[in-house]
């Protein structure tokens, strides 16, 4: 672990974070995010659906679980080469990232040589690779490890505490099982969560707690706002009470706590970007958060879209970062 990096968070001092004056807390999160990352810089990453629907998995959010009833259609895995075609598209349009996203409690072994093909294929054009599906064995683990897998994204998704309340069928500690299969075999963890669930600030307290205090900081951390979805638990919940769910400035005090508590990690923009104002988007982006999601969907739910992204940075000079190489998966944990 780095220097500058601390795994004793107490959540007392999170919550001391928390409760600062905003422009305190504004003050300082710039301050950690400049000291390590490079100011007005930006990745763009794209999000695919690679196997939407059908989910067996009770998440109280999501629009592509089983138990839901939103109209979202179980598919099959999509073929390599359509995934690659739309790689190649992201890639064209300025990404340097490609996350897919299959939705399975865990992957099949007889899936596992097409998910290979397609994060070797991402990888040839040059762009960084994430896949989230869902928990994983060791041994799955280590064939995406050896095919060069760059993250693995596996949300923890709320506090410890408000997590029985948004899925039953999943354990907050067999997430955390995920992320050591991950770490061990040596690939980047990409790790967040949703708010704006109608938890408190505790169950915000005890979210950023929860990753602050990993053996090891994610190295990207995705803040999602809730995209409430007619037919899911959540969504038919907050219909009927908006004030349930979280405030413009609340959600950018939480990923200025998230980039102070976790100062080398990614912390990036995902879903509910579709429905924040561009004042909002500027504070978060001057909270710390310095990775978006391009093109006009995320999964099954809408996003900004490619124009309103680039109208949006020439108004506040942000850019693009550079592509580079894509990174070598981290050392294996021993």
């Amino acid at each position: 672990m780095d220097a500058v990096t601390r795994n004793d968070w107490t959540r007392e001092e999170i919550t001391a974070l928390f409760d600062l004056p905003f422009d305190e807390l504004m003050w300082q999160a710039q301050n950690v995010h400049r000291a390590h990352h490079a100011a007005g810089e930006v990745q763009l990453c794209t999000l695919l659906s690679i196997k939407t629907g059908g989910c067996p998995e009770d998440c109280g959010y999501c629009s592509q679980s089983a138990h839901a009833e939103t109209g979202v259609k179980a598919t099959k895995l999509m073929d390599v080469r359509a995934v690659l075609q739309r790689a190649a598209e992201a890639r064209d349009a300025g990404s340097q990232r490609f996350c897919m996203g299959a939705a399975w409690r865990n992957p099949k072994d007889r899936d596992m040589d097409a998910i290979i093909a397609m994060i070797e294929g991402v990888r040839a054009m040059g762009m960084e690779t994430c896949m989230t599906l869902g928990m994983l064995t060791p041994a799955q683990a280590q064939r995406l490890a050896e095919a060069g897998l760059d993250y693995y994204n596996h949300n923890i998704d709320t506090s410890p505490e408000r997590y029985g309340e948004v899925i039953t069928t999943r354990s907050f500690g067999e997430r955390l099982e995920t992320l050591e299969h991950v770490r061990q075999a040596g690939i980047n963890v990409c790790c967040g969560g949703i708010v704006g669930m109608g938890e408190t600030r505790e169950d915000r307290v005890g979210f950023v707690h929860a990753l602050a205090t990993l053996p090891r900081h994610p190295e990207s951390v995705p803040v999602n706002a809730l995209v409430p979805v007619k037919g899911t638990v959540l969504g038919d919940m907050l219909a009927d009470t908006p004030l349930a769910q979280i405030d413009d400035i609340e959600f950018v005090r939480t990923v200025a706590v998230a980039r102070i508590t976790m100062p080398l990690s990614m912390v990036r923009l995902s879903a509910g970007r579709e429905s924040m104002s561009e004042a909002t988007q500027a504070l978060c982006f001057m909270a710390g958060a310095n990775s978006i999601f391009t093109g006009d969907k995320l999964l099954t739910a809408g996003n900004r879209g490619d124009s309103a992204d680039a109208n949006l940075f020439a108004k506040l000079g942000l850019k693009p970062m550079v592509a580079e190489e894509p990174m070598r998966v981290c050392e294996a944990a021993e």
